[in-house]
């Protein structure tokens, strides 16, 4: 891939391309070479104003205000159809803006997006968006209706798939969306604004504006948004719900995550290590949901650390387009510090690093660091507590059942968790009392048809399943007093 590859030089807003008024721009570096491999406009405050005034326009006046859910669904469908035929172009680029691996950016980038969007597809042509009820009175209608103008922000680590965990819901209420991308992950957005415009949908609908947190809170505080919908960071997300809080503006937060995988001491080894590992270490430990807490029986603490210690130790590390790699560079340089940071934290607190701890042998550049395993952890210390965001697993022991619930729920954190065991129901027991917003036996999986989001600080509200349509929806009651 050479220097320039990708050179954006405008903005998707109202259905065409636009010249940006800002003058900045985004320089995208691969985190395998450190070369810059792309350009896109950095978009400014005036940038967002036009794609806002857009996004209002299509809501009120355009086709897209006429249009039935039917109607609706059949353009999320041919959307859907045009990011299929594009899978491998876009997965490849967003291999090289972030380092997933090339598997994860296909399976996990591209195919569960548009498993999202087909989702809601199917959702919208089903949907009773009124009902009738008898009242008191008379009787009485109840209308579920589009919040309005809905701002979406992504993170860079999956920016696709968190993109149309919002827009995929928006459309299927009849909202209309500005997309904000990461700065470091601008490039593969023009790819779905272009499907956008194959599949017909209408202009204004979608705006695609990359910037970075100053004119991003802008477009949160703008008087013409009418919903936020923000994935990323849990002190952004703080920062964000403030900012909704005092204009009471409707906001869904998918903040961060520390899950806890509880092995019970009837789980078998081998086939539970084997699932373990795409839940701890997807796309290379850059995920909110990743289970980095291990938590392991006391009596058989070196048989499932030896095993794990043993997969981890053997994992493929290197250019992450290469199918065969299982483990990518991190994101950028700062992301790589702040994973160094956190490993060097864990051994100064006494924790033991059992595998990995540094940077790949045989790799000059790119920031990579070693998937790494700690053993000896006690739950209090950092790396047990705060989300790295990184390779990084840490191995808990506990005592019995009760034990090892009191630590899994002892955490700021609430998004996802596992429960490994040869008995469904003892490990349906164990999740039940998991404090967390998802729960997987034996196993990870995130269900479309089922709300995702968490408790605590990872987050507020739900995303996917019926639950993330009515996010996007607001109820309108008409009553008929004293009519037959």
């Amino acid at each position: 891939m050479t220097t320039g590859t990708y050179e954006r030089t405008t903005l998707f807003i109202g259905g065409d391309w636009v010249a940006p008024e800002s003058t900045e721009v985004i320089e995208v570096i691969s985190p395998h070479t450190e070369e810059v491999i792309g350009r896109a406009p950095h978009a400014g405050v005036a940038d967002v104003d036009r794609a806002v005034a857009a996004a209002r326009a299509a809501f009120t006046t355009g086709p897209w205000a006429e249009m039935s859910a039917g109607e609706r669904a059949d353009v999320m469908a041919a959307l859907s159809a045009q990011l299929q035929a594009r899978s491998t172009e876009i997965a490849e680029l967003i291999t090289a803006e972030n380092g997933a691996p090339a598997t994860f950016s296909l399976m996990g980038g591209v195919f569960a997006s548009t498993m999202v969007l087909d989702f809601y597809t199917g959702l919208a042509r089903e949907y009773s968006f009124s009902d009738e009820r008898v009242g008191i009175m008379g009787p009485v209608t109840v209308r579920r209706e589009p919040l309005g103008v809905v701002a979406a922000i992504v993170p860079w680590n999956v920016p696709l798939f968190t993109a149309m965990l919002k827009i995929a819901p928006a459309m299927a209420a009849g909202c209309t969306v500005v997309l904000k991308p990461a700065p470091e992950t601008p490039l593969d957005a023009y790819l779905l604004a272009e499907c956008a415009q194959e599949a017909g949908v209408p202009d204004g609908v979608l705006n695609i504006v990359a910037t970075g947190r100053e004119v991003g809170e802008h477009l949160v505080t703008h008087p013409d948004v009418d919903k936020v919908a923000f994935t990323g960071s849990t002190a952004a997300g703080r920062h964000i719900a403030s900012l909704c809080g005092q204009l009471l503006r409707p906001v869904t937060l998918e903040l961060g995550g520390k899950s806890a995988a509880v092995i019970l001491d009837d789980a078998d080894v081998e086939s539970t290590i084997a699932g373990l590992m795409p839940a701890s270490l997807m796309n290379n430990g850059q995920a909110c949901v990743a289970q980095t807490r291990v938590l392991v029986p006391a009596a058989r603490r070196d048989e499932f650390t030896d095993a794990l210690v043993a997969a981890v130790g053997a994992m493929r590390v290197g250019d992450p387009t290469d199918p065969e790699m299982e483990v990518g560079p991190l994101t950028s340089a700062r992301q790589r510090e702040r994973v160094e940071g956190y490993i060097a934290a864990g051994r100064e607190q006494g924790a033991v690093v059992a595998t990995g701890g540094g940077r790949p042998d045989g790799i000059d550049r790119g920031w990579y660091v070693e998937p790494t395993v700690f053993t000896g952890v006690d739950n209090s210390m950092r790396i047990a507590q705060e989300e790295i965001f990184g390779p990084v697993l840490s191995v808990i022991a506990y005592d019995d059942v009760d034990d090892a619930v009191a630590i899994a729920n002892d955490s700021a954190y609430g998004l996802s968790g596992s429960v490994w065991s040869a008995d469904r129901d003892r490990a349906t027991a164990v999740a039940n009392r998991m404090q967390t917003g998802t729960v997987s036996v034996n196993g990870f999986m995130i269900e479309f048809c089922a709300p995702f989001g968490g408790y605590k600080d990872s987050g507020l509200g739900r995303e996917l399943g019926p639950e993330g349509l009515a996010a996007y929806l607001q109820a309108k009651t008409v009553m008929y007093p004293g009519a037959v």
